[in-house]
């Protein structure tokens, strides 16, 4: 499978499963493959209120814990995703959001060097 079209699908799981959890997916998603990680990059993330949330100190508080608790409850079905579409090991995964952007990344590292897996694949 080729690395974009992997990244593709990745990128497709996570706004399906936005859309599940938030009621609706980010405006964009990009997924990139480096090495023995996936980072997952969502634009646009922000619902309308926490917008308006995150107008005041304490609105980006809540709205970073908020989206926090939501991560640590649904971190194991975020893992599953990328196992699923890589066939590694997810080792860990890290999480962040910025409210000023409206960004959301999330890091796994996987058991292989994915990307040198795939170019492998590619020279068969």
């Amino acid at each position: 499978m080729q690395k974009k079209k992997l990244e593709a699908e990745i990128s497709e799981a996570f706004i399906k499963q936005q859309r599940e959890l938030i009621g609706r997916g980010p405006q964009e998603t990009k997924t990139y493959i480096v090495h023995d990680m996936v980072i997952v990059r969502f634009k646009g993330v922000l619902t309308v209120e926490e917008k308006h949330l995150v107008q005041h100190d304490s609105g980006r508080k809540v709205v970073k814990q908020m989206r926090q608790v939501l991560r640590e409850m649904y971190s194991k079905n975020f893992e599953d995703i990328v196992e699923k579409h890589t066939k590694c090991k997810v080792l860990s995964s890290h999480s962040d959001i910025s409210t000023k952007m409206g960004e959301r990344i999330e890091v796994f590292v996987v058991d292989k060097d994915l990307e040198k897996c795939l170019e492998k694949e590619e020279l068969r």
